[in-house]
């Protein structure tokens, strides 16, 4: 009993392609892999190191190929098609708002809060998504037009009036939080609570199997809710006050929207390319280059260039050499500037009781 699939992704200047099957050898089964840039010569691998039953090579072929489709992959040769920006480097006069996080000693205050609101931090790819006529752009967290995938623009474009939406794009599907404008009415001088509410009705209005809205709870709902979350390994949470204005850049300090999340994370430069699919990472102090350890790249991911922006997870940082513990490669970050590679990012080990 063989199976085998080929997934695409394309998006601006990639252009992938990721093989997986299940192939008998001896009395039981293996699970092979393959990956790279369509045309090129790809790289192989093995996710079975010895035959298997047939049950467990399915659940673990089944797994590769849900995470590649989680990821925007998708089957035949013309699939997995991302929409490229039309002007990819003039900036859309849109920025989108960034949040400082809170300390464990702040939190909470913020659960019990009766002023604010409680949504979940996707990690997903940040994106606003903004409609004029039959025209859809996506928006990067820069202002700079970004890819959307045609999914995403199909959902959007069943809505009848102009809007500008921003949310976390996650393969292709979108997941909404936030209003700016709808139809010629600007929203972001209007409090969260009516953004949201707004949002919701406007949801409501049309079919969009690939726009979802997220979740908004107040005050009695948050501590459960926050329990569950980090429960099931999600990102984080973020707060926001029911009369936050929505407000461009992120503040020098505070804020009336905020973040906390279950895990620590970071963005590092790429210094150079060390053996075994690993890479070293540098973070800037004063325009200084600081070294910040190693990462290695996982089998379902490019390796990254020196210079390249990249984001990692890690349990915390060491004070003396500035390296990151347990440090895991979550991807490429084209949407950060280097300049914001910096060790006022790092969360240090704590300090012996």
């Amino acid at each position: 009993m063989q199976e085998t699939i080929t997934l695409y992704f394309r998006e601006g200047p990639s252009d992938k392609v990721y093989q997986a099957s299940i192939q008998p050898k001896d009395q039981g089964f293996m699970v092979h892999f393959a990956y790279g840039r369509r045309g090129s010569t790809l790289n192989t691998g093995i996710k079975t190191q010895a035959p298997v039953e047939y049950q467990i090579a399915k659940e673990i072929y089944d797994k590769l190929i849900n995470e590649k489709m989680a990821k925007g992959y998708r089957p035949g040769a013309d699939a997995g098609n991302i929409l490229a920006p039309s002007a990819p480097k003039k900036h859309t006069g849109i920025q989108c708002q960034l949040l400082n996080a809170i300390s464990d000693v702040l939190l909470e205050q913020f659960l019990s809060h009766p002023d604010y609101w409680m949504q979940e931090k996707l990690d997903g790819r940040r994106l606003l998504i903004r409609k004029q006529g039959d025209i859809i752009t996506g928006i990067n967290r820069l202002g700079f037009p970004a890819a959307v995938p045609e999914a995403i623009v199909r959902s959007a474009l069943n809505y009848p009036r102009d809007f500008i939406m921003d949310g976390e794009a996650m393969g292709d599907q979108f997941h909404v939080f936030d209003l700016l404008a709808i139809g010629p009415e600007d929203m972001r001088q209007l409090h969260y609570s009516v953004r949201y509410l707004r949002l919701r009705d406007t949801l409501d209005a049309f079919d969009h199997p690939h726009v979802h809205l997220v979740q908004s709870y107040s005050a009695s709902d948050c501590a459960a809710l926050f329990i569950q979350l980090k429960s099931e390994g999600k990102e984080g949470v973020v707060f926001k006050h029911q009369e936050a204005p929505y407000i461009p850049g992120r503040p020098n300090v505070g804020g009336t929207q905020l973040k906390y999340k279950f895990y620590e994370t970071a963005s590092f430069i790429v210094a150079g390319l060390n053996d075994k699919r690993s890479v070293s990472l540098m973070l800037l102090e004063h325009n200084e280059s600081c070294p910040a350890g190693n990462v290695t790249i996982p089998p379902n991911h490019d390796i990254p260039n020196p210079g390249d922006v990249v984001e990692c997870r890690y349990l915390y940082a060491f004070r003396e050499s500035g390296s990151i513990y347990q440090p895991v490669f979550l991807g490429l970050r084209d949407d950060i500037q280097r300049n914001e590679c910096s060790t006022a990012q790092l969360k240090y080990e704590p300090d012996p009781v």
